[in-house]
């Protein structure tokens, strides 16, 4: 029989545990959220006010519970680690020093990168730790020292808590030892469960896991994962990509059937060869990715005292050239600019996949990229004025194969960074001042990706001498708002300061004695445009952006108009540039040629709404013909059904599958 009181000691420590529990469950939050917290944010797209305090905010004027999500998940596993141990005292440090640890690599990671820490880090553990070292920041020191005392304060708040409780934090004691056994397993198993099932699911749309985590409040930040952290807590957006859905398997997915699909195009890339003459790898060509770049005087309602884009439009007149169809409207950026360097296509990827450069890219095993053709990385350079993380850039262009990504912070900072007026952003003229130095420093041909930031959203009346007015046009149902025409107006002072830039940077291409041939493209319409948004009948128009294929004077492809250019999408370019350049192809560049005759443009489902990272919009793909008009898959004929098939065939192996295309001449060009 117990002594006297001793029922009501226990039950006190209950209590006591209780009360722990939830106050070391918010400190190990607060701990991780530390580990993500800045002063100020270096992306100047995100907000800086995120965080603890904004999450408490959030919860109790807008009914967002991210912040009890979080508690929740932290619970599970903390309950894991107290049935483990059956020790309050031994569970409880353990936990406040993984938060420690957890929170000290976020905050070095931050600032060596300005990146939160992925499921794909994770990777450093299998056997690269040594490298680790390379990393740390020069303030690791203070970083190491502050989650030191965190462990340290932790350990011995636990020691002297033992000592003064009478069951030294026994939690399931006394009574039948198989009884207690089993409870401490069931209540170990049924949280690990719960959270295992959660980080399986959470990355799948419509799964239990995607609810719960929407319902309560997480609202992915896919494109900055520090303000994705810092905005819906650590543990949320770390799980929410351990285990994205990228593809459903199809059906006859098999070594044998991707035998079949390399053979198949290994056959039209030879008959598309037998009249080409040049490799691709002959000339240097150039990818520019032109921040919002699209005509408004296209936008329904929109009329501008004069012409944004005159030597653009010039130029397209002159070479291939033609609208290319985008999945974004205002944002998406990343998803064009991994199509255009992948050839594969936001149509194949599960609604789950908003965003292949984080939830892809990263864990991937085999990355394929058409700069890859080119040879060794040292061929392959990237330039971006911005900060280098952004949809973690800096690290999957390591990954993609390019030696350098030229941006505003990390290894290789780009050599001109002039902005124009009061924009925040680098100009255009800057950019290309950069990559034309970059392509004078050798004679050897290369892929450069440029990705531009001048037009960035937003329009806030940069310029200066800005001589634009922006009037309703003639016969519009609705007219446009104060605000809408201020953005107009300042978003088209910026088009016209790329269109001068534009054709100053490809006369300076003319004066290099290599060939080069530049795609250029817009990458969507900028998110100005609410009034012809708010009419359903626009979304196609509203994403519709404009492009060209150009090649210089010492190209022999110069002044080449190629046929069938009127429409595209940007998985459709490096199809596009062989043709331009008279250059043999691959079986895969063979199959996106042929691909390309059937179906001129493919996206997924659009929106006329700044693009979310929920999930791809609910509705049918959009296939246009070279016409530009929608096509219906049921009207397809059965070619044209049998090439969509392989595609996604394709791509599942590349991105999903078991790799097969890799062992075989799929992704090479001929010797």
């Amino acid at each position: 029989m117990p002594p006297r009181g001793a029922h009501g000691t226990r039950t006190v420590w209950t209590v006591v545990y209780a009360v722990l529990f939830l106050l070391a469950d918010y400190a190990a939050l607060a701990i991780m959220q530390w580990g993500v917290a800045l002063t100020s944010t270096r992306v100047q797209l995100s907000s800086a006010n995120e965080g603890l305090g904004a999450m408490w905010h959030k919860m109790f004027t807008q009914g967002n519970c991210v912040l009890l999500l979080n508690l929740l998940l932290i619970g599970l596993i903390y309950l894991i680690l107290l049935m483990a141990t059956n020790r309050f005292w031994v569970a409880t440090p353990i936990l406040l020093s993984a938060a420690a640890v957890i929170a000290a690599a976020e905050k070095m990671k931050i600032a060596t990168r300005y990146e939160a820490i992925l499921p794909s880090d994770l990777n450093f553990l299998g056997g690269n730790t040594g490298d680790l070292m390379k990393f740390l920041p020069p303030e690791a020191g203070g970083i190491i020292g502050v989650a030191a005392a965190i462990i340290v304060v932790s350990i011995a708040i636990a020691v002297v808590c033992w000592r003064l409780d009478p069951r030294r934090g026994a939690l399931v004691s006394g009574g039948n030892k198989a009884v207690g056994a089993c409870t401490r397993i069931l209540l170990m198993l049924l949280p690990a469960l719960a959270v295992a099932g959660y980080a399986t699911s959470v990355g799948s749309v419509d799964s239990w896991g995607y609810h719960v985590s929407r319902g309560m409040g997480d609202k992915p930040s896919m494109w900055d994962s520090v303000y994705d952290a810092q905005r819906n807590g650590v543990v949320v957006s770390f799980l929410r990509q351990v285990d994205p859905k990228v593809m459903d398997e199809p059906a006859d997915y098999s070594r044998e059937t991707m035998d079949e699909v390399a053979a198949r195009y290994a056959k039209e890339a030879a008959a598309i060869n037998r009249t080409r003459t040049h490799s691709l790898d002959d000339s240097t060509v150039v990818y520019v990715l032109s921040e919002s770049f699209s005509d408004p005087t296209r936008v329904p309602g929109v009329e501008l005292n004069k012409d944004p884009m005159p030597d653009i439009r010039k130029i397209k007149g002159e070479t291939t050239s033609g609208l290319m169809l985008s999945s974004g409207y205002g944002g998406g950026t990343a998803n064009l600019e991994y199509m255009g360097l992948t050839g594969l296509s936001m149509v194949n990827f599960d609604a789950s996949l908003t965003s292949p450069y984080q939830q892809l890219v990263p864990g991937a095993c085999w990355t394929p990229s058409v700069n890859q053709l080119w040879g060794p990385p040292s061929n392959s350079i990237g330039l971006h004025p911005y900060e280098p993380s952004m949809y973690s850039r800096e690290t999957n262009y390591k990954k993609l194969g390019f030696s350098h990504f030229y941006a505003l912070k990390g290894d290789d900072v780009i050599a001109h960074q002039d902005r124009i007026d009061d924009s925040p952003y680098v100009s255009d003229e800057a950019t290309y001042r950069s990559t034309v130095e970059e392509i004078r420093k050798t004679d050897d041909n290369q892929f450069l990706q440029v990705i531009t930031m001048q037009n960035h959203m937003p329009y806030n009346d940069w310029y200066k001498d800005n001589e634009f007015t922006v009037t309703d046009a003639p016969g519009s149902d609705k007219p446009l708002t104060d605000k809408e025409k201020r953005s107009i107006r300042t978003y088209a002072k910026g088009m016209e300061l790329t269109d001068e830039a534009t054709k100053d940077f490809l006369e300076e291409l003319d004066d290099i004695d290599k060939p080069i041939t530049v795609v250029f493209y817009g990458d969507h319409l900028p998110g100005i445009y609410s009034t012809a948004g708010a009419d359903a009948r626009n979304s196609v128009g509203l994403h519709l952006t404009d492009y060209f294929i150009w090649s210089n004077k010492a190209s022999w492809s110069h002044d080449t108009k190629i046929e069938d250019s009127a429409y595209t999408s940007p998985n459709f370019f490096i199809a596009q540039a062989a043709e331009q350049m008279n250059a043999k192809v691959s079986p895969y560049i063979g199959f996106l040629t042929r691909m390309h005759e059937h179906v001129a443009a493919m996206e997924p489902p659009v929106v006329n709404t700044i693009q979310g990272w929920d999930r791809i919009p609910e509705g049918q793909a959009i296939y246009l013909n070279q016409d530009g008009e929608p096509m219906a898959y049921a009207d397809m004929d059965a070619e044209t059904k049998q090439l969509l098939a392989d595609y996604r065939l394709i791509q599942y192996d590349i991105t999903a599958g078991a790799n097969y295309l890799k062992d075989t001449d799929f992704m090479n060009l001929p010797k």
